[in-house]
Parts: structure tokens; C-alpha cells; sequence
């Protein structure tokens, strides 16, 4: 590459970036949100990762997949060593993450039109390189993957993705050079140990060799100068372990799951059966590619629970028609993928990366994260012919064939329109982007907006009353929250949230406490979330300007809650909600029916951290001795705790048994309780 033609990339490489930090700098200012606190709180639950035993069980603390993350929870470790922590030092990382995922597109789509179009001028590859990844950079659909805290998760698969296939590329190219030794350990690099860095970051990180298979069965085989050099024995047998068998199993796995899902059922917190799942994930699809080609500056953003579900293959009637579109769409990819291979790459590509997310996993219907590595090719053939490249369909290159027989002979006027054509699209992507960046930096504007767009979504109507309550407005809140929960009236964070906000207007309405048990008594496992509330309720008793408020109003609503049905068949819930019942009695100053429910707890499940917990309690509110009785309790069926979940929680468990980390908190917290029951003695007499 000449010096003037590299330093006209680099300049325009720079720009890129300079532009697309700069439109996304307001976002920046945004604080954390919903799975945020999830995730980012381990970070100092068990005090600050200062030390090497902390580090290892934090980074093996994740629960989410088999694997628990830990690549992704090790990055937040760049960001913050405590909670609470604030915010900024994690959207920063973010926002130089999907730089550095922009650089390493740019690099494999120049890769890719250099693999496959050798003769075409240079520039022009290298100009299309460059605007088919500021597309994506700068697409506002992935605000709310790279301002979403969390969503590291998703970001980090998709930098190993690149990586791997860069390193796959360069290992294919030395491999045809004769380069055996050299060329293996870059294939084996690329499609081993980036999918397995990728995996350690989210699941769909497994997909990185059947994303490779896609590129080069309906990309790079399409000319014949290429496929019979880079092909031979060697590359086919590393291609069929390192690509095709892990792609196999992937395939595997997702039809064991429907074949569970059809069979034993999913998880009861899911309103909606494998079939419907099935059926309305292709509408879903649609959504996607919808927003992906007609962007737009605001988006649903986190709020998607109240995505219409299908039924059948004519409710809704959109339904049949997405079915046959995706279906098309896919099988058309494939069947002229040598006529049109660009075209047919960057389809299959993007099914093929939304496999795990959108197909037989029984995992919530839509986000829009779930785009982020799929949509990586997408702009490349527009790219490719704003720039006036034409790349070769399959067929015999002649010898004599120059650069100009690549370019695209568009009429004068046609080519003198298309880079303004491409000016113009940047610009409107990037105020688009910029627009919805701000408003990531606004929690209150983000969450009335998002409430507005989404006006049926229980959790968008619920967090915008919380932001209208911090703000000063519960009777903004309880007005929002009426009108939805008398639609979904099962709905138990409208409820909650209503009740909530009436009670900070000082009186809580006979009808609210009734929609209140209805929806304890009918709604679906609703995770922690009644723990932390009953919790918070408790301890506004003493203290609420709420008159309606007391402690035989919390017991009622306890009642309902217990005679849940989703929760009678949930253990994890039903110890939580005997230790509400304990954590009541205690207020009441039963200390004895305390006790007795914090073991009926732990039969349920002997949880270690569930006996610390409670006993501390016991002794915190005066009861060190019943304190101690209760580890006795626990001592005595310790041994009935189920095991470890397969994956990351057994390494958990490994770590915790290895640093005896459990052993030495149950003898500190006995110790404080015999020293305090002693001191008890000691005052009595």
C-alpha cells in the first residue's frame, strides 16, 4: 500500500472514531438500570475484590449459562472494585469497546474484499471497508446495546467473533501459501481459542465456526482461483473439527431443546409455550431487520414484554407472512449465494448469529442487543456499491482481467451521486445515534419516553412511576399504574408499584390492597422481587407517613403471596417468603416463631448463605441465642443441600470449599453471637 493511500485510511480510520465517540459522548452521563443491578452488585458483596480470594470468587460468581461469564465480570473489574460504584467508568469501557469491535470490522471486510476480489482497486475495497463498518458504528439500533452496562455481554462475543475470524482468514491465507505449521496455529487460534474466549463472555459465542462456515461457503468459494488454492486435505480436515463438528453440536443442542420444550414443557415463568415462542420469533426477526434498514432515532429499548404472542399461523396475521419472509429469505441466500454472494453472506451470517438467542432457548422473546454481532455484515454490499465495486460471481477469472473489470459501471451521474448519497447516510445515522445517546444520558426523559413508546409494557410503565415518585410526582405514578393494571391485572410490579405510590401520598386505597393480593396470589415467579419489596415494607412500618400502612396489612399481603401457585412449586421462592414471615415475626417480637420459620426454610433448601443471613438477623434484632440455634439447625442438614449447578456453579463451590470461605463465616458469625449471648448473661445477672 502506497504511503499516501495509508495515510488517507488512517486519517479517515480516525475520523470515524473521533465521529462516533463524539455522537455517542452524551450517553455517557446516563446512570446504571434494571439488570445492572443484577449483575454489577457482586462486585462488592462480599467487600471490595482487593485481594486474590475475592477475585476468584467473584469471577466465578456468575449464574448466567453454563460457563457464569467470567470474561465479562473480569471487565467490569477495569471499571469499578466495590458497589455501589458509579457509573461513567463503565459506559466509558463500553463505548471504547464497540470502537475496537469498529477497527476489527473494518479490518476483516478489508480482508474479505482482498480474499475475494484480488484485482479490484484497492481504495475502493478499503473505502468500503470503512463505510460498511461506519454503518454499523454508527447504526442508533446499538445505543442500547453499548450504553447498556450489561450488555458487555453481548459486546464481548462479538470482539472474539471478529478476532477469530481474522485470525481464521490469515490462517487460510498462509495455508495456501504452503505455510502448514504456521498456518494451523492460526486456525486453531481463530476458531478454538476465540470461541472459547467468546463463549467465556455470553453463549452465543459458540457460534464463531458456523459464522466461518457461512463466509466461506457462500463467500469465499465463489471464485475458483481462490477455493483451489485455499482448499485441500489439510483445510478440510481442520475446517470439519475446528468449524463443522462444533456447529453440528450447536444444531444438537437447540433441537434437544425444542425436543425438551415440545415434551417436558419450559419454565413456568414464562407465559408463553415453546410453539408460540417458535411462531413468533420470526415477526420478531422481521422487527429486526425493520429497525436495522429504516433506523430510527428512539426504539422500544429495554421494554419488549409485551410483545403480542402467536397463537397459530394466523394470529396475528403477520405471523404466516414473517414465517414465509425469514424462511425465504434464508433459503434465497442460499440457493443463489454464488450469483450473489455478498448478498447471501450477510443474510446468513445474521440468522445464523441470532440461532441461540431467537430460536428453541426459551429465553424472552426480543431485545435489541441481540443484533449487535449478527448485523456486523450487513451494510457491506451497500458499502461496496456506494463505492462502485462489483465483486465477482462464480465463475473462471481470466488472466487478463484488470481492476476495472470489478468496478461497477454505473452511469456518470449515478456515480457522481453516490457519495453524497453515502454523506448523507452517515450524517442521518449519526444524529440519529447522537439523539438517542442523549437521551441515554437522561434517566427521567429516557424512562417517560420509553413508557410513551411502550404503552402496554408493564415494566416500562413501572419504571417510569418510579422515576416520577424520585421526582415528586406519585400522583403522576399512580394515575400511569391504574390505567395499565386494570388491563393486566396480574401484573405484580404494576401492583406493587401502585401501592407504592399511593402510600407516598400518605393513604392507600381499599382497591389498590386488593389489587395488590390478587396480583401476589396469581402472578408467575417474579424472581427477587417480592423479597426486596416485603423487605423495604417492613421497614417502613415503623416509620411511614403511610397511615394505612401496619404490620397485619403486611401479614395479609404475605398470606397471598404463600398461596401462589407458581410459588408452591418454586422452593427458592417458598423460603423467601418464609423468611418474610420470620423477618415479621421477629418485628412482632416472636422470636420463637421466627426461628421456627427460618428452619422451615432451610429444610426446603439447606442454603449456607440463607443460615448466615437469618441467624445474623436473629441476633442483630436481639436473639444471639436463637441465633446459634439456628446454625445449629443448619449444621445438622447441611447435608441435604442439593448440588452445584453443572458449569460455573460447581467451579463456585470448588472455590468457596477450596478457601473455606464458608466454614470461616459460620465460625466469625458464631463466635459474635456466643460473645453477644454471653454478654446477654452477663447483664441479666
Amino acid at each position: 500500500m502506497k504511503p499516501s493511500r495509508v495515510l488517507t485510511f488512517f486519517l479517515l480510520l480516525a475520523g470515524l472514531l473521533v465521529a462516533t465517540a463524539i455522537v455517542y459522548l452524551p450517553g455517557l452521563r446516563g446512570g446504571f438500570l434494571f439488570d445492572d443491578y443484577v449483575n454489577l452488585p457482586s462486585l462488592g458483596s462480599d467487600g471490595p475484590i482487593s485481594n486474590w480470594p475475592a477475585f476468584w470468587r467473584y469471577i466465578t460468581s456468575g449464574t448466567a449459562d453454563p460457563t457464569g461469564r467470567p470474561l465479562t465480570l473480569l471487565s467490569f473489574l477495569f471499571d469499578a472494585h466495590n458497589w455501589p460504584a458509579n457509573p461513567l467508568p463503565f459506559k466509558r469501557t463500553n463505548l471504547i469497546l464497540h470502537l475496537l469491535n469498529g477497527v476489527l470490522l473494518i479490518c476483516l471486510l478489508q480482508k474479505l474484499g482482498r480474499m475475494i476480489s484480488p484485482q479490484t482497486d484497492q481504495r475502493r475495497l478499503d473505502m468500503a471497508a470503512i463505510l460498511g463498518a461506519a454503518f454499523w458504528l454508527l447504526h442508533p439500533l446499538f445505543v442500547s446495546t453499548t450504553m447498556y452496562i450489561v450488555q458487555r455481554e453481548a459486546m464481548l462475543p462479538a470482539t472474539f467473533t471478529l478476532l477469530g475470524l481474522l485470525a481464521w482468514l490469515h490462517g487460510r491465507t498462509r495455508l495456501q501459501r504452503g505455510l502448514q505449521l504456521s498456518a494451523m496455529a492460526w486456525l486453531l487460534a481463530g476458531l478454538l481459542g476465540c470461541t472459547l474466549l467468546g463463549t467465556l463472555s455470553k453463549a452465543n459465542g459458540i457460534l464463531l465456526p458456523a459464522l466461518a462456515l457461512v463466509i466461506e461457503y457462500s463467500l469465499l468459494r465463489t471464485s475458483s482461483a481462490v477455493a483451489t488454492r485455499a482448499t485441500g486435505d489439510l483445510y478440510r480436515r481442520s475446517m470439519l473439527w475446528l468449524a463443522l463438528i462444533p456447529a453440528l453440536l450447536v444444531l444438537c443442542y437447540l433441537l434437544f431443546e425444542a425436543w425438551q420444550g415440545f415434551i417436558h414443557g419450559i419454565s413456568s415463568i414464562r407465559p408463553w409455550t415453546l410453539g408460540q415462542r417458535l411462531l413468533t420469533e420470526p415477526r420478531v426477526l422481521v422487527e429486526y431487520v425493520n429497525l436495522l434498514w429504516l433506523p430510527r432515532p428512539f426504539t422500544p429499548g429495554l421494554f419488549n414484554d409485551n410483545v403480542q404472542l402467536s397463537t397459530s399461523l394466523w394470529s396475528p396475521v403477520t405471523t404466516l407472512p414473517a414465517l414465509v419472509a425469514i424462511s425465504g429469505l434464508i433459503a434465497g441466500a442460499w440457493k443463489y449465494r454464488h450469483r450473489h454472494p455478498l448478498i447471501a453472506t450477510a443474510i446468513l451470517f445474521y440468522f445464523v448469529g441470532q440461532s441461540i438467542e431467537s430460536s428453541t432457548i426459551s429465553l424472552e422473546l426480543y431485545f435489541e442487543h441481540r443484533n449487535y454481532l449478527p448485523a456486523m455484515l450487513m451494510f457491506w454490499p451497500l458499502a461496496l456499491w456506494l463505492c462502485d465495486v462489483r465483486m465477482p460471481q462464480l465463475q473462471k477469472i481470466k488472466a487478463d482481467n484488470t481492476g476495472d473489470d470489478y468496478v461497477a459501471r454505473s452511469p456518470s451521474m449515478l456515480r457522481k451521486v453516490k457519495p453524497a448519497l453515502a454523506v448523507v447516510l452517515l450524517a442521518s445515522l449519526g444524529l440519529m445515534t447522537h439523539t438517542n445517546a442523549a437521551l441515554w444520558g437522561n434517566t427521567h426523559d429516557q424512562a417517560i419516553l420509553w413508557a410513551a413508546l411502550n404503552p402496554d409494557s408493564p415494566r416500562a410503565q413501572a419504571n417510569a412511576a418510579n422515576v416520577e415518585r424520585a421526582a415528586g410526582h406519585p400522583e403522576l405514578a399512580a394515575i400511569r399504574l391504574k390505567r395499565l393494571l386494570a388491563k393486566d391485572p396480574d401484573q405484580v410490579q404494576l401492583a406493587l408499584n401502585l401501592f407504592n405510590a399511593q402510600c407516598q401520598l400518605g393513604n392507600i386505597d381499599p382497591s389498590t390492597i386488593d389489587a395488590v393480593k390478587l396480583a401476589l396470589h396469581t402472578s408467575r415467579d417474579t424472581g427477587s422481587l417480592l423479597l426486596h419489596w416485603f423487605d423495604g415494607l417492613m421497614e417502613q412500618v415503623q416509620h411511614s407517613p403511610c397511615h394505612s400502612l401496619n404490620l397485619q396489612l403486611v401479614a395479609n399481603l404475605l398470606k397471598a403471596a404463600q398461596e401462589n401457585p407458581y410459588v408452591a412449586v418454586n422452593p427458592g421462592r417458598q423460603q423467601d417468603l418464609y423468611y418474610l414471615q420470620g423477618h415479621l415475626a421477629l418485628i412482632e417480637g416472636d422470636a420463637d416463631a421466627a426461628l421456627a420459620d427460618f428452619n422451615h426454610g432451610l429444610d426446603l433448601q439447606a442454603r449456607e448463605s440463607a443460615a448466615l443471613a437469618q441467624a445474623a438477623l436473629l441476633g442483630s434484632m436481639g436473639y444471639p441465642r436463637l441465633g446459634l440455634a439456628h446454625l445449629d439447625h443448619y449444621a445438622a442438614i447441611r447435608q441435604q443441600a442439593g448440588q452445584p449447578g453443572f458449569g460455573m456453579p460447581q467451579i463456585h463451590a470448588w472455590v468457596l470449599e477450596r478457601q473455606h470461605y464458608g466454614s470461616k463465616e459460620l465460625a466469625s458469625l458464631r463466635a459474635t453471637l456466643s460473645s453477644d449471648a454471653a454478654s446477654q448473661t452477663t447483664g441479666n445477672r
